[in-house]
């Protein structure tokens, strides 16, 4: 396993960033993966999505977006 998966989930749409993530996360049950979206709103859908499923969430800008780290 890799020691990051990143998820460049920008320029899509709600719910599809989620629907991403979801497909990192499945069968992974410790590790990083880092998201990286465009908008507030898929930026706090994808952070919701994670925390309810366990995962350790941090969130920072960046140039024209987010980054959403997952961590457990």
């Amino acid at each position: 396993m890799s020691d990051c998966i990143t998820v460049n989930a920008s320029g899509l749409s709600c719910p599809q960033p989620v629907m991403e993530t979801k497909k990192a996360l499945a069968g992974l049950s410790l590790g990083r993966v880092e998201v990286l979206v465009d908008t507030a709103t898929s930026r706090d859908n994808v952070a919701r999505f994670a925390e309810n499923k366990g995962w350790r969430v941090t969130k920072e800008e960046r140039d024209g977006g987010f980054r959403v780290i997952l961590e457990r």
